[in-house]
């Protein structure tokens, strides 16, 4: 762990294993409440000094550690693949994503502007400032283990904010990394820190209840987001929360079909498809249902699962034995209820991936309304095609979701492309684009995938509260 500027090595350790192997590569602290109390602690007494700071020397010290994170992208990414199991070249590409952030940051910093405001008294005026909101804690994710913390920690930083941030039992190492990047960069002692433990729940708890922590953020499921607002309402801290989603990837008629299964086959079996913006309901035109799915049946068909350190290997494992259960329950479910199998469906267990969490490819047709993926995320390699008619009604059945996180749409036709993306109730959604996302670009959702931004000009704000001067002259 480390906080105060200071790495403790507690007892006990917990080991951290990986997923395709499943050899222990690691342990790390398994830290308590008290540890969690010990950090905010930190974070508080280093505030004054930080959000006193010029814009100028902390976007300094962010600017060094994007610099730092690029030169060991390729030790980092090493270390996400071992730990987290996704493709190598996968790891690649978010060590430079998680860089993105804290140069976008280290840029928002110096644009934090107040304003003056007319007063209708001519003896009087207005001046509006932004102020860092305080103690910021963080919870982060296993999916994204190095992007998702520095998505919330350059801003709170940029801001003035000070950070206690824990982060998921399954990846610890990669947040370790990441810290000892901060503490390279130069970054104060106290500013932030980190607490790993094997619990969560009692890390949360404290980050929930303690009065010097002024804001929560947090990225995991729904569920989870919902129980910490809860218990973060009664002191009305600050929260803002990226949860589930359970995106709809709509293909009308007038799309090229091998086109669109192209990019479905790319981004729904991204991370193996343990991605909150990855396609759950696969919504095709039925006039156009079969090119459709030669070409993605094709497509998975040839994906490879393995080890990640091996380049040909197109995907990985699946975090662990839960997210198995879950995701061949969904299968099952789905075949049972008149589903059409048309590739995989089932664990991997020959050709030495026995030790590992694999899960083969899988493509679904035939979806309808009654079958558990229809309704849950599945976070897993899972195509699930629903067949539709028309136009209109392809709209209420993508909305007919309690998330409201991501949305893909396919189709040549402008009008229709523009009234899709007003009607779809997400908060991001790709055009003919499987990748909606950047630094540079607000990500969040709507109804139950969260509250707040991140990233883009919006993600500072998440961190400032507007202090308001009347003077009187």
């Amino acid at each position: 762990m480390y906080i105060n500027g200071e790495w403790l090595r507690s007892e006990p350790t917990f080991p951290v294993s990986n997923p395709a192997t499943g050899e222990t590569i690691g342990h790390a602290s398994d830290g308590t409440a008290a540890h969690a109390r010990q950090a905010i602690d930190a974070a508080q007494a280093a505030l004054p000094l930080w959000a006193s700071e010029t814009a100028y020397f902390r976007s300094s010290i962010l600017y060094r550690a994007h610099g730092l994170m690029l030169d060991q992208q390729r030790e980092l990414a090493e270390l996400m693949t071992r730990e987290q199991g996704k493709p190598l070249k996968a790891s690649m590409n978010e060590v430079k994503y998680a860089a993105d952030f804290l140069l976008w940051f280290a840029e928002e910093a110096k644009r934090v502007y107040g304003e003056t405001i007319p007063s209708a008294r001519s003896d009087q005026r207005f001046l509006a400032q932004k102020q860092p909101v305080g103690v910021v804690a963080a919870i982060t994710p296993w999916n994204y283990p190095i992007s998702m913390l520095t998505r919330k920690l350059g801003p709170a930083l940029a801001a003035g904010c000070t950070v206690v941030l824990k982060p998921a039992e399954a990846t610890p190492l990669c947040a370790i990394a990441t810290f000892e990047i901060l503490a390279q960069a130069g970054l104060p002692a106290g500013v932030a820190n980190l607490v790993t433990s094997a619990e969560p729940a009692p890390i949360g708890d404290v980050f929930c209840t303690h009065p010097s922590v002024r804001k929560l953020t947090f990225t995991g499921s729904t569920a989870v987001g919902k129980h910490l607002a809860q218990a973060a309402a009664p002191q009305l801290k600050r929260v803002s929360m990226e949860l589930g989603g359970h995106a709809p990837f709509i293909v009308f008629d007038d799309a090229d079909p091998e086109h669109a299964a192209k990019g479905a086959a790319l981004v729904k079996f991204l991370n193996t498809g343990q991605a909150c913006i990855s396609p759950n309901r696969i919504f095709v035109q039925r006039r156009i249902l079969g090119p459709f799915l030669d070409t993605l049946r094709g497509r998975v068909e040839k994906l490879k699962a393995g080890d990640g350190m091996d380049p040909g290997n197109s995907i990985g494992p699946l975090i662990n034995e839960a997210a198995i259960a879950k995701v061949d329950r969904q299968v099952q479910d789905a075949v049972a209820k008149g589903a059409s199998l048309l590739a995989g469906g089932a664990r991997l267990t020959t050709d030495g991936l026995d030790a590992g969490c694999f899960y083969g490819a899988t493509l679904l047709s035939d979806i309808t309304p009654d079958m558990l993926i229809y309704r849950e995320e599945t976070f897993g390699p899972v195509a699930a095609v629903v067949p539709f008619d028309d136009a209109d009604d392809v709209i209420a059945m993508a909305n007919d979701t309690d998330y409201g996180l991501a949305a893909y749409v396919y189709t040549q036709n402008l009008s229709r492309a523009l009234k899709t993306f007003e009607q779809l109730q997400f908060g991001i959604i790709g055009i003919n684009d499987i990748n909606p996302t950047s630094a540079a670009a607000p990500f969040g959702g709507m109804k139950e995938s969260g509250l707040g931004r991140e990233g883009a000009r919006e993600g500072i704000e998440e961190y400032l509260e507007t202090k308001l001067g009347g003077i009187s002259i």
